[in-house]
């Protein structure tokens, strides 16, 4: 039998079967420690004379399989120490890192209320008051940690059990009353609150699991739309196959970043070109934007594409106005079809290709949808959290709503229109900062259908820094309930089936659109604070941890690679919590704030083999004078620019002052000994911090 060799196993001369003559062999395992210090390392061998042969093999096996050999033992705990050392020193000097930042951003004391963001987010009226709000609840919240302390540190813990029964004299007296008082009145009102806020939870995480559910069938069964004519031939033979007329509209305002790279893929569709016509519509207000654009056009139509150039004197009405603008020309009458991208947005050359055929032989179909892929998703944590949104929201949310239901928001790019559904349903309006989700709900309501295909992807960018996302956010959250207003007596009127308007109110707007960020901010960051300092109201374990985690598992599930982002997911989305409620209260009531238009900063991020790849077929073999110089682009784009404005992070008061309401309520639930309320207290505290101090995205100096 051969003798045996494990992990730490000793190792046997050839031979020696089990343990008898020869000094040839020796127990135990030569083994080589090294330290992270590469200038040394050392070598321990064990000695033939440590164990007795009786004691150490037993059958040529070590008694158990788990003798170990002391000096490595203390070897292998001396490295895993030095390890755990240097992992401490990294953290410590990633914490000093962060305290230099945090003094730069306080030092330069820029912050959210600031006239250049109060000119481009929020109302000062609003903003104002909000913080107050907050500000008092943090104020309450520090009297009611140094009450709560006092009371602890003098024994009076004692009083809650008996001063609802008992008078006590002196100081003491006051704390009593305080906790009569705290009983009778306030933790009713908590508790009345508190409850409130877990039945919405509870039907919104239901509504959220049913989706995974529903998506999880759709990938059961495979469902997928598909066209009812067969795929279409070469476009070098337009006649043999369904090539219908379509329009491809670039809406842009100041996009200097990025028309290149959209101008581009979009004049390299794959589409017969006497069937398309790319209409590029600027509404910039810088010259110099307005001169590069309109010679990329140029470099363009000299190349031989159908490509037009439009630039409208009154900017009224935002992208809305834009669009209306553009479909007012003469010869849109002579298009079935309009396909949408934002000036950041690169289609794949096949992609009318594999969206436009849907059309076919389906009169009832209005809109065809494809799904965002993001080139800088792993760019930073702030653009990873965002992924983890998204692609929830294609792959469960559009995909799900649209096989059951043919319906769901038009997400306003990526996307083809037939230009008779546009038409029935009133064209585009101007009247709330959300027009592709008006669209389409107008369409809904006048019957026609959409189609969301999961597998059609346009790449596109995700904002890089906390200020740009800030303000989409508040835009996307403030426009629903704009258009709520405007269309629920719309709904309510239309004779459409009852399940189809009760899905509108309930689900699309008051579920997903209000009810989502209202209890979000409401439970998580000022109802949970509170039952710390009032323990009478109780919020369970379960609806601090159990199901938020839950909730957060579903939706990392369509994005796997992020699993380990799923804790600084759920806890960003709490943060975000604040600015997606204020946004839904100013869209809500019409407050100053609702109908801002803030263009989402773009980067400009493509690589050169992008770019090169978006050269017409004809150009990767030979340049000439008027075709746009893709190689002067890249290098254009990896170059740094130097006339790019200097700018700062911010300060933001609101969650500041909400880091300080939760910190101090994880240091009130210690008194309590509430373990998991404390620690996610601590580290929602502490995420609130990060943003607060404008520590998560991009850094700009």
């Amino acid at each position: 039998m051969a003798p045996w060799s494990g992990l730490w196993g000793g190792k046997l001369a050839a031979g020696g079967g089990g343990g008898g003559g020869g000094g040839d062999h020796y127990r135990g395992t030569p083994v080589v420690v090294k330290m992270e210090n590469p200038n040394w390392s050392i070598s321990e061998i064990s000695s033939p004379d440590d164990d007795d042969d009786e004691e150490f093999l037993v059958g040529g096996r070590r008694k158990g399989g788990r003798g170990k050999n002391a000096k490595q033992i203390t070897w292998v705990l001396l490295l895993k120490a030095h390890r755990a050392a240097g992992c401490l020193a990294s953290l410590a000097s990633t914490a000093v890192a962060l305290g230099a930042a945090a003094r730069r951003r306080v030092a330069a004391g820029r912050t959210d209320a600031d006239a250049s963001a109060a000119a481009a987010g929020e109302s000062p009226v609003l903003r104002s008051r909000f913080y107050a709000f907050i500000r008092a609840f943090v104020v309450l919240s520090v009297l009611l940690l140094i009450v709560e302390l006092g009371a602890y540190i003098n024994g009076w813990d004692d009083l809650a059990a008996s001063a609802l029964a008992l008078p006590v004299i002196g100081v003491e007296s006051l704390y009593a009353s305080w906790l009569r008082f705290r009983a009778t009145y306030v933790a009713p009102f908590i508790q009345f609150l508190t409850d409130a806020c877990v039945v919405l939870f509870l039907i919104q995480s239901a509504d959220r699991l049913i989706q995974c559910l529903g998506c999880f069938y759709i990938h059961l069964k495979r469902i997928k739309p598909n066209p009812k004519s067969p795929a279409l031939p070469d476009a070098e033979d337009p006649d043999a196959a369904y090539y219908p007329m379509v329009l491809v509209q670039i809406p842009m305002c100041n996009e200097k970043e990025v028309y290149q790279q959209s101008i581009a893929a979009v004049c390299n569709l794959d589409w017969p070109r006497s069937n398309f016509l790319v209409q590029v519509l600027d509404d910039s207000d810088d010259p110099t934007t307005q001169t590069l654009i309109r010679e990329e056009v140029l470099k363009w139509q000299q190349n031989g594409a159908r490509i037009v150039y439009r630039h409208r004197v009154l900017r009224d009405g935002y992208k809305a106005g834009n669009l209306k603008s553009a479909m007012s020309c003469s010869y849109v009458k002579d298009y079935e079809f309009v396909a949408i991208f934002d000036a950041d947005f690169q289609p794949n050359p096949d992609f009318l290709k594999r969206t436009v055929p849907h059309f076919k032989d389906n009169d009832e179909l209005g809109l065809v949808q494809a799904r965002w892929s993001f080139v800088n998703k792993d760019e930073n944590l702030l653009t990873r959290l965002q992924n983890i949104n998204l692609c929830f929201h294609f792959e469960v949310e559009q995909q799900v709503n649209g096989i059951f239901l043919n319906f769901f928001g038009f997400n306003g790019t990526a996307g083809v229109w037939r230009i008779k559904a546009l038409d029935d349903s009133g064209g585009w309006m101007e009247r709330t900062t959300v027009e592709d989700m008006d669209i389409a709900v107008r369409a809904h309501l006048r019957g026609w259908k959409f189609i969301f295909l999961n597998d059609v992807e346009c790449q596109c960018e995700l904002p890089e820094s906390y200020e740009a996302y800030r303000k989409q956010q508040h835009r996307w959250h403030s426009g629903p309930m704009q258009l709520f207003r405007l269309c629920l007596p719309d709904i309510i009127k239309c004779k459409i089936a009852f399940w189809k308007k009760a899905n509108l109110i309930f689900l699309f707007f008051l579920l997903r659109k209000l009810i989502l960020p209202f209890y979000s901010f409401t439970l998580f960051c000022i109802i949970l604070p509170m039952t710390m300092f009032v323990p009478e109201a109780e919020l369970p374990d379960w609806v601090v941890c159990y199901i938020p985690a839950l909730m957060s598992l579903l939706n990392i599930l369509p994005s796997p690679k992020s699993f380990p982002f799923i804790i600084p997911y759920l806890l960003f989305e709490n943060t975000m919590s604040v600015t997606k409620f204020n946004a839904m209260i100013s869209g809500l009531f019409q407050l100053g704030s609702a109908y801002e238009w803030v263009v989402t900063k773009k980067s400009g991020r493509s690589s050169e083999g992008d770019l090169i790849s978006l050269a017409p077929k004809e150009l990767k073999h030979q340049k000439t004078e008027s075709a746009p110089n893709l190689d002067a682009i890249a290098k254009e784009q990896s170059a740094p620019r130097k006339d790019v404005k200097k700018k700062h992070n911010r300060i933001y008061k609101k969650e500041l002052a909400l880091s300080l309401l939760l910190l101090t309520a994880a240091a009130r639930s210690l008194l309590s000994k509430q373990g998991i309320h404390f620690y996610f207290l601590l580290f929602q505290g502490i995420s609130f911090l990060l943003v607060g101090l404008d520590l998560i995205g991009e850094q700009i100096e």
